[in-house]
């Protein structure tokens, strides 16, 4: 597996921070290499060059347009709960890896 760079926004970042560390957890579990960073949306911008992942909350799909990143709207329910697991699981489909 390749290792990903995912970068996940919400408005002002502060529930993506425990989604982020959940996704982490949950990989660590697993034994993937991943690296998941939280950021508000204002700031995506700033890093889309390095990313290859956009994990957003819906409204925000038009924000990697231009870009050579794979763009994925969290489920509502995994987000809800802030569950790592499923969260991870997504990412990895966009991949082709679950």
């Amino acid at each position: 597996m390749k290792k990903h760079n995912v970068l996940l926004v919400c408005g002002s970042g502060a529930s993506s921070g425990f989604m982020a560390a959940n996704i982490r957890k949950a990989a660590a579990a697993r034994g993937l290499s991943i690296t998941v960073n939280a950021r508000s949306e204002s700031t995506v911008e700033d890093y889309v060059d390095e990313i290859d992942c956009l994990m957003i909350v819906p409204d925000m799909e038009e924000i990697c347009e231009g870009y050579d990143v794979k763009v994925g709207v969290i489920e509502q329910a995994a987000y809800a709960r802030l569950n790592g697991e499923a969260a991870l699981d997504q990412i990895l489909g966009m991949f082709g890896e679950a």
